[in-house]
């Protein structure tokens, strides 16, 4: 008779981008299915920690923190109801371990840096059920420990995605990226050209509900403070674009709500901008043209040494650079002495 093992406890890191988020509305995002009355039995009851320590729905998280998650079968369903099954993870084929382990970009002993592919959501949440968390184990190689996330992209940008290998490696990379040592170059197109070609966007970022789900707006009453370094390295007349970014703040979509408040939207952004994020009559895809193009930061075991990866275009942005007449090919940083 085989025996039933039940799901086991999960940690999971608050990343850069999670701090200061509510931990009730941290569970909504990861776990959308937990009612608010559940979650509060299993925070009274100490089955829900945060660094080792109770806590309340109203808790403020911080980059870095650890959050102790119980089996999720157990929660599953309301007390008395019977336990509903965990959620399985995506399986994963030999064909699927060797695609994802092929986007590694570069690795040691305390990070791993991947070419995180557009359409790929970073983590899971509401009706996302293939997510790279869920596949991280494919990424442990030799480790002992699976490799956490400590910052995220958009599931629709492409680009350089760090992972950390072990617990002392997200701690300093959470910090840095919390921090100023990070330095996040975005190639994107935009329909328009920004005026002036170089600038500093500086808009207070808001989340908001909608009809089409999250979305985030300038607020500069109630927006968290949002800055964003950009400069146009190529354009077509008036018509488009190539513009590369340094958002000095991590802030949700901020990249996007920014090239579109000044009146210069990323091409295929039809989140924000509508049929304004297209080309009339051009022939390129309508995928979102956003890409973290390289990542520059210090090691997380200090020192000299420096991470710099670059990650190359993906093939629908490679195919408008060509249509466009962009270079795929540029290297020196734009924004080198700009602080």
């Amino acid at each position: 008779m085989s025996e039933n093992k039940s799901p086991s406890v999960e940690t999971r890191t608050v990343t850069s981008d999670e701090a200061d988020v509510r931990l009730d509305r941290w569970f909504k995002r990861h776990f959308p299915d937990v009612g608010h009355g559940y979650l509060q039995k299993l925070l009274r009851t100490g089955q829900i920690r945060v660094d080792g320590k109770r806590a309340e729905t109203s808790t403020r998280l911080a980059a870095g923190q650890s959050i102790r998650i119980p089996p999720l079968a157990d929660w599953a369903k309301p007390e008395g109801a019977a336990p509903a099954p965990a959620p399985k993870k995506p399986a994963m084929s030999d064909k699927d371990i060797a695609a994802l382990q092929a986007l590694v970009l570069f690795k040691d002993g305390d990070v791993i840096a991947l070419n995180k592919p557009a359409g790929l959501a970073v983590q899971g949440g509401t009706n996302t059920t293939k997510h790279l968390d869920a596949m991280l184990d494919a990424l442990r190689f030799d480790a002992k420990e699976r490799p956490k996330l400590v910052h995220r992209l958009d599931k629709d940008t492409s680009g350089v995605l760090l992972l950390a290998r072990n617990t002392f490696a997200a701690s300093k990379l959470t910090e840095q990226f919390r921090g100023r040592d990070v330095r996040k170059i975005y190639w994107a197109a935009t329909v328009g050209v920004p005026k002036p070609y170089q600038g500093k966007i500086d808009l207070a970022l808001a989340k908001e509900g909608g009809p089409q789900g999250e979305r985030v707006a300038g607020d500069e009453d109630d927006g968290k403070r949002a800055v964003t370094y950009y400069t146009v390295l190529e354009n077509l007349g008036k018509q488009a674009a190539f513009v590369a970014m340094w958002p000095r703040t991590g802030r949700t979509h901020q990249l996007r709500v920014h090239m579109n408040a000044i009146g210069t939207p990323i091409l295929g952004d039809g989140k924000y901008a509508g049929q304004g994020a297209y080309l009339p009559g051009a022939e390129v895809q309508k995928k979102l043209h956003l890409h973290a193009r390289r990542l520059i930061l210090p090691h997380p075991r200090g020192g000299n040494r420096m991470i710099d990866v670059t990650a190359p275009l993906p093939d629908h942005m490679l195919t408008t650079w060509k249509y466009l007449g962009f270079s795929a090919s540029l290297k020196d940083d734009p924004f080198e002495g700009v602080e």
